[in-house]
């Protein structure tokens, strides 16, 4: 295979507005004084994992329905802008938004904009089997165009992976990106027995990997029918939000799975990466670096 991408990521590109609130969950008022300022960013979880790999130093191409609209010419920029390929099909409900209100312990609330979608909404076949043609690695986001698109990426033979963020184990609307996917992320907030849930994407699926993160208490890892814990990594400064820490645990783990790391490696670049990500306010979009990582890493294992 004639390679030109390690990383196409499906689907997951939007626009946050980001507001710092006193507390969560926030108690009933007329209103609030909000400080840091409310801002408008491109950055939803696909714009985020292109970012995190191509700031790892990974060949990234990014595919996704955008609208013709002042949130689209905000998520074409910030590709412009990092030098990550974006190939665009038209959205016509206009481009996915969401609102995240972060509290001053850095958890979020995310209000997700659902009215963007369509019955109709398709990334073309042919687009997909072309990119995924040249492509290492797919990430598929779980946004609803992109569930059609599964069966083109197993046919062009890439791995696949996927974020079913904070799935409850039952939605089936998660099933099939869990049972095609190669390495299934998943966050264990609305899980209540993760272990049983990660055994049954195992036994249903293809997946070779799974990682359920847990915030400050580490992540959950199944590999070769194993369960192991991953301590959490202690973030390089003050937590001051979580937006996009998931998203950067995912990165760190492509990364090293994309280099040839063992699965247990991986995921520790996914913690290192993640409690980076964990230092960053939302309002920028920063990923850390592949010489941070890696040093970091090499501190983690001396540590240990």
């Amino acid at each position: 295979m004639n390679t030109e991408t390690d990383v196409l990521v499906l689907g997951g590109a939007g626009v946050d507005t980001i507001v710092y609130v006193p507390e969560l969950p926030l108690p009933y008022a007329d209103s609030y004084m909000v400080r840091p300022g409310i801002e408008t960013r491109a950055g939803q979880t696909g714009d985020f994992v292109a970012l995190g790999v191509s700031a790892l130093g990974l060949r990234t191409h990014h595919l996704d329905m955008i609208g013709d609209d002042h949130a689209g010419d905000l998520v074409r920029a910030l590709h412009k802008d990092r030098g990550i390929a974006l190939t665009e099909v038209p959205l016509p409900g206009g481009t996915k938004r969401a609102v995240n209100l972060v509290g001053p312990d850095g958890r979020r609330l995310s209000l997700y904009d659902d009215s963007r979608s369509r019955e109709a909404d398709r990334l073309p076949p042919a687009t997909v089997r072309a990119l995924a043609a040249t492509s290492r690695h797919a990430h598929v986001s779980i946004t609803y165009p992109c569930a059609f698109a599964l069966p083109e990426l197993r046919e062009a033979g890439v791995t696949i992976s996927t974020d079913l963020h904070n799935w409850d184990g039952a939605d089936t609307y998660h099933e099939a990106f869990a049972h095609e996917a190669d390495i299934v992320f998943l966050s264990t907030t609305a899980l209540t027995d993760t272990e049983r849930t990660m055994r049954r994407i195992s036994e249903r699926g293809r997946a070779g990997a799974i990682v359920a993160t847990a915030g400050a208490e580490g992540a959950y890892l199944l590999a070769d029918g194993e369960l192991s814990h991953i301590p959490a990594v202690t973030p390089p400064g003050p937590v001051v939000d979580s937006n996009g820490a998931g998203d950067a645990f995912a990165a760190g783990y492509l990364f090293g799975r994309l280099t040839g790391e063992p699965p247990r490696r991986c995921a520790l670049y996914g913690a290192v990466a993640g409690a980076h990500a964990c230092t960053v306010p939302a309002t920028r979009a920063e990923s850390i670096g592949r010489d941070d990582l890696l040093a970091r890493v090499a501190e983690c294992e001396a540590a240990a």
